[in-house]
Formats: C-alpha cells, sequence, structure tokens
C-alpha cells in the first residue's frame, strides 16, 4: 500500500494546483458578476450550487440561539477550553508600536495597528469544521480587529452547521452570512449591498474558494494558498510503531491527495509501520481516502542515520513534523524548515490540531522554508516613522542627495537641496 524509497530518491513537493482552464474561468465570471450585480449574482450562486435562494444571508442571533442546543455539551466544553489554549498561545505574540529618539532631535518608530475588517472563510456542510473557526477568528480578535466577518455555505435547508455558529460565538465572531464559493470571495472582496467589503481573507475552502482568493489578491490580502495536508515523521527504533502508523493516519485520511511520511534508519521499525499502516487502515471509516493518499503520496523512506533523516526533512518542509526520537528536545536545532513542530510521542499532530493552542493553519507543499503559521501578525499593519531633526539633515543631506542622483533621481535631489538651502542660509 505504501512505497519504500531511499533518501536520493525522494521527493514529495509538488506543482500548486491552479486547476484547469474551465475552473478559472469559471471563477473569473463569479467574481466580475458579484461585482456588477452585488446581492442578487450572489443569490443566482447561491441556488445554483447550494440550491436554495435566501432573501438574507446573515444569520440572526435566533439562529445562533438555537444552534447551542443541537450540540453536545462535551464538544462545547472542549471548544471553549481549546479557544482558550489558542487565546493563551497567541496573546504571547503580540507586537507593541516603538519610537526611539536620537541625541540630534530625530525620532523613528513603527506604528502596529489591527486590520479593520477580516472576512473569514468557513467550508460548510459535511465538512464542518469549527477548529477552524476558531484558529482564524482568536488571532484575529487578539490583534485588535473590530469586525470579523464570516461567510460559510447553507444546506439545502437554509442552515448552518450548529456547530459552526457555537464556534464561532466562542470566538466571538457574531457577523456571519450564508454563503460560500468564489462568490463569497467576491462579496468580500467588493462588498454588497448586504456584505461589506473586508481588508483581507483567511480560511480554508475547496479549489474554488482558492481560485477565487488567487484571483482577488492585491485588492484584498489573503493567508495563503493551502495545499493538501502533510506530515513527516522523523522516527528511530524507539518509536512505537503503533504510533507512528496512527499518526501518519491521521493526515491521510484528509483528502486523496495528502501526504504522509516516515523517515527513519531502521528497517525494522519501517516493516513493522507498513504492517500497522494496513491493519489501522481497514478499520478506518474513511478507508478509500487514506488508501488512496498512502498509496500515491505516502512513503516511507529509509536513511543512514538520523542526521541524513533531518537532511530530507529540512528539504522536505513539511508542514508537520513530528520529531519521534529519544530526546527529541535535544536536536530541535536541527530542524530548519517545518510549519509545526511535535516532540516526543504525546505530542501527537491532532493535539495541535485541536487543542494545544498553536495555529492549526500552516504553510503546505514546502513554503515552510519561507512561510509560518498563521499568527497574530497575519491581522496587524505597521508603518513606519520618520521625524528627521534639523541637525541629521544639514548633516546627511548631501548623503541622500548622492544616492539620489546615483539612481537618476534628481527630483527626490532636489527635495532635500531645497531644505538645504534654507538650513545654510
Amino acid at each position: 500500500m505504501i512505497r519504500i524509497v531511499n533518501a536520493t530518491d525522494f521527493e514529495t513537493r509538488r506543482s500548486i494546483d491552479n486547476g484547469t482552464q474551465e475552473q478559472q474561468q469559471a471563477v473569473q465570471a463569479i467574481l466580475r458578476r458579484v461585482k456588477a450585480e452585488g446581492d442578487e449574482a450572489v443569490r443566482f450562486y447561491t441556488e445554483q450550487f447550494d440550491k436554495i435562494r435566501l432573501k438574507d444571508f446573515r444569520v440572526s442571533e435566533a439562529e445562533f440561539d438555537k444552534a447551542e442546543p443541537l450540540v453536545d455539551q462535551h464538544v462545547i466544553d472542549a471548544l471553549k477550553e481549546a479557544a482558550e489554549n489558542i487565546r493563551d498561545y497567541h496573546q504571547r505574540q503580540v507586537r507593541q508600536s516603538w519610537l526611539t529618539t536620537k541625541p540630534s532631535g530625530t525620532i523613528l518608530g513603527q506604528l502596529v495597528r489591527p486590520l479593520k475588517r477580516v472576512g473569514l472563510y468557513v467550508p460548510g456542510g459535511s465538512a464542518a469544521y469549527p477548529s477552524s473557526v476558531l484558529m482564524n477568528a482568536v488571532p484575529a480578535k487578539i490583534a485588535g480587529v473590530s469586525e470579523i466577518v464570516m461567510v460559510t455555505p447553507p444546506g439545502k435547508d437554509g442552515k448552518i452547521n450548529p456547530v459552526i455558529l457555537v464556534a464561532a460565538r466562542i470566538a466571538g465572531v457574531s457577523t456571519i452570512y450564508k454563503m460560500g464559493g468564489a462568490q463569497a470571495i467576491a462579496a468580500l472582496t467588493y462588498g454588497t449591498e448586504q456584505v461589506p467589503q473586508v481588508d483581507k481573507i483567511v480560511g480554508p475552502g475547496n479549489i474554488f474558494v482558492a481560485l477565487a482568493k488567487r484571483e482577488v489578491y492585491g485588492l484584498v490580502d489573503i493567508d495563503m494558498i493551502a495545499g493538501p495536508s502533510e506530515i513527516v515523521v522523523l522516527a528511530d527504533e524507539s518509536a512505537e510503531p503503533r504510533y507512528v502508523a496512527a499518526d501518519m493516519i491521521s493526515q491521510a485520511e484528509h483528502d486523496p491527495l495528502s501526504s504522509a511520511v516516515l523517515v527513519t534508519p531502521s528497517g525494522t521499525l519501517a516493516d513493522q509501520v507498513a504492517v500497522e499502516l494496513e491493519r489501522q487502515v481497514n478499520i478506518l471509516p474513511r478507508r478509500e481516502i487514506a488508501e488512496a493518499s498512502l498509496r500515491n503520496h505516502g512513503a516511507i523512506c529509509i536513511v543512514q542515520d538520523i542526521d541524513e533523516g533531518f537532511a530530507v526533512v529540512n528539504r522536505l518542509a513539511p508542514e508537520h513534523l513530528e520529531l519521534l526520537i529519544e530526546n527529541p528536545i535535544d536536536s530541535l536545532g536541527k530542524v530548519e524548515n517545518a510549519g509545526a513542530i511535535f516532540l516526543g510521542a504525546y505530542s501527537s499532530e491532532p493535539v495541535g490540531d485541536y487543542f494545544a493552542g498553536t495555529n492549526h493553519v500552516i504553510p503546505t507543499n514546502g513554503a515552510a522554508r519561507f512561510a509560518s503559521p498563521l499568527s497574530v501578525d497575519d491581522f496587524i499593519k505597521k508603518s513606519s516613522v520618520v521625524s528627521y531633526s534639523k541637525q541629521d539633515l544639514q548633516e546627511n543631506g548631501k548623503k541622500i542627495m548622492r544616492l539620489a542622483k546615483q539612481e537618476g533621481l534628481v527630483g527626490h535631489s532636489r527635495a532635500i537641496a531645497e531644505r538645504l538651502r534654507d538650513i545654510l542660509e
């Protein structure tokens, strides 16, 4: 079911899915129509794709109130505790504005301010992910975003999955619109009669949502274009094969395109994990999805030693990395590229997905080489502050003019010269 390869032949990075030409054209057409027609276009596409026509898109307070009794109280309690853990972790990421004053009187600094309005896309229907609501909304609230506008597709009955509404209320989101797909991204980007225009759009979605986010980037900011989920487990002979297999399957069950990889110097562990994968997949409700993932995108990579294993890990730059080796914290410095790092037997990847407090919106497909998990920083903007003193301009003005002239920008040079003339008179 899963291939066994050596380190020199191994590569999992795939090209980004840009969709088919037909999908791209369909998304572009939806964006144009929503921009031109607003709510009426959203109604049209909601009826076409979600099989219901809505007059008003916004979720009412009554709908919020009716949702909570429909959700298991134990689930609600777990969501509340997870939200507190996420708040505690992300609160430590908050940046402060700063100013520094030089003896000459020059003041330099940076203003840190929250984005005003952020759009949060949440998949709907059977793919209800309340954890994603928390992971996206809580950091935004901590950053100080004054308005989070959530969109999620309605069911054929015009209702939103109640657990999504409960998670939204826990996260402090009160503005939710019943719409999904590229039409929801368009509504957030351009604004409609009912939906306000936002500054940034975050949250996962299908290929049409991803293509729409890519199209509107520049008019609004976006979080990332995420690919299928992935995990790499670096393990030695001390690892428990059942744990390794279970953690690989936890990602393989996401999507047939997901990637689950074991990197190990132990041939014995490799054989044991291969057997465990067969056994555990056979009892998995999402068996066909996991089998396709492991068969087409999974692998067991045999390396000479742990150091070669780290070299493979850093080349792959995985979304999730588990270190199931002896004294993993001692080797943490060897990890150069990974979105999230899980140390030891009890730090299974789902701990981070749901509860520990770290964010599960993480760069995929090797993007951990240059990108980071979603954080409070994604919901702020920074402005440089310059208050240059007369003394410093007199001392450095000619240097500035030389640099401007070197680049052929005479107007820049003249802007300084005009001031120097007054100073030197």
